[in-house]
């Protein structure tokens, strides 16, 4: 068991989640136990995973997208209750962290699917991506698709810019295709994110970049699970994964 304020201290700590412009809150948006012997983790809040996390018997629920944004409506409509009656039934908190997650040098989702993909970042990318090499040997654009589908298991969208093979790959996690021409005008090659956008396919083949689509929820997996991982091992925890199928 590990004090849960202690545990969020030390996660605002590890991220530097003051830096970042946020759209949301960030840290602990519900209070529930005092103490934590297990962490669940997840993409996005939803009351199914809230449900699920409950049944494992978790008492800190640590997600990327959290409850509360301000683009929406401040009411307590049902879809808000039914998430917030399964924590506290359960008596689980609610952990949040979103651009301080994608941006995480080690952690973040961007650093995650470059170390999978095997590339090197050598630099940001935008507000909270990566500028990365694919190595001393160009690649084909179909082989860096099929290492993309192995990680995300699932097949992106490819809106190709030419034939141009791949060199310098920017990477940007969830719902960064607007980033698209910016990465074309800073001599990227390729941008990997998770979103296109309806003007990404004309400007990928005008500006002569690829864009690899492979989903907002698919490439944003993998940072919840190695914050989860390292906030385990530190405060001697246990915790698991909760995958909630999004297509998006």
């Amino acid at each position: 068991m590990a004090p849960r304020d202690e545990i969020v201290r030390y996660a605002d700590s590890l991220l530097d989640a003051e830096r970042f412009p946020e759209f949301a809150p960030q840290g602990l948006q519900v209070v529930g136990a005092d103490e934590v012997s297990m962490i669940a983790c997840g993409v996005s809040a939803s009351r199914d995973l809230f449900v699920r996390a409950v049944e494992l018997g978790a008492e800190l629920v640590l997600v990327h997208h959290g409850l509360f944004w301000r683009n929406e409506p401040l009411v307590v409509d049902a879809r808000l209750r039914g998430r917030l009656e399964t924590l506290f039934a359960g008596n689980a908190s609610l952990v949040a962290y979103h651009l301080a997650l994608d941006a995480h040098p080690t952690l973040g989702n961007n650093a995650q699917l470059a170390q999978r993909l095997g590339v090197t970042a050598e630099g940001p990318f935008g507000g909270v991506g990566l500028a990365c090499t694919v190595g001393p040997e160009r690649l084909a654009l179909d082989s860096l698709v099929e290492r993309v589908e192995a990680i995300v298991d699932r097949r992106p969208l490819v809106l190709p810019g030419g034939g141009r093979e791949i060199r310098r790959l920017a990477i940007s996690s969830g719902a960064a295709g607007y980033d698209l021409a910016r990465a074309a005008h800073e001599g990227f090659d390729a941008l990997l994110t998770g979103e296109a956008e309806e003007p990404s396919a004309a400007t990928a083949r005008e500006l002569g970049i690829h864009l690899i689509a492979a989903g907002h929820h698919a490439t944003e997996r993998l940072g919840v699970q190695a914050l989860a991982a390292h906030l385990a091992e530190r405060f001697e925890l246990d915790w698991r994964f909760v995958e909630v199928e999004n297509p998006v």
